[in-house]
């Protein structure tokens, strides 16, 4: 199904400057909106310098808010663009889009917000639970993650945060220490952060 991208990039990107939208496909249970940025150039983050150049681009894919109970996905694509000042450490760098996303983020920021608060109600293997009755089916540790990256008042102004937190955040360390062995001692070999022997 393709639709009229004006009308979805008032759906999508409302209050976001510079997004457009380039196709929508549905398909059962998920929508998949094509989108890229409209901007002519952007801005070095190092030297601030603006640059039209542009070096490659890739695709990012981010999950956002359900729409009718249909999961959306936006693929994006961003510009790397190049830095041509002659002294900026930078040769390159990646398009912002700080009003849709975080960088290497894989949610949109509304959805980020929505997981935050989530994971404050009711923590890791309840809120991943909600997440895929409501549409948008994350894992607990992604949960965990967010949750732990709060502020601390906002996680001890949150009972059921507070409750469940030792049993989940020592999961989430052996994750941690799982993923980046740098960290800490390194895992078994064929262990998963379930299976890994605590101590």
């Amino acid at each position: 199904m393709q639709a009229d991208s004006s009308f979805w990039d008032l759906l999508v990107f409302s209050g976001i400057d510079d997004m457009g939208v380039e196709a929508v496909t549905a398909a059962v249970g998920t929508v998949d909106v094509t989108a890229r940025g409209r901007a002519a150039s952007a801005a070095c983050p190092d030297c601030s310098r603006s640059s039209n150049r542009v070096h490659d681009s890739y695709q990012r894919r981010l999950k956002d808010l359900p729409l009718a109970g249909q999961s959306v996905v936006i693929h994006l694509t961003v510009r790397r663009f190049i830095c041509g000042t002659e002294n900026c450490p930078r040769r390159t760098f990646a398009e912002p889009f700080t009003q849709l996303t975080a960088p290497y983020a894989r949610f949109t920021t509304r959805l980020g917000h929505v997981l935050e608060r989530v994971g404050l109600a009711l923590a890791g293997r309840a809120g991943a639970r909600l997440t895929a009755q409501l549409g948008f089916r994350v894992g607990r540790i992604t949960l965990l993650r967010m949750v732990m990256a709060l502020p601390s008042p906002a996680r001890r102004a949150c009972r059921a945060w507070t409750t469940l937190r030792p049993a989940e955040a020592d999961l989430l360390h052996r994750v941690d220490l799982w993923r980046n062995p740098s960290g800490g001692r390194r895992a078994p070999d064929g262990a998963t952060p379930d299976r890994w022997p605590r101590g």
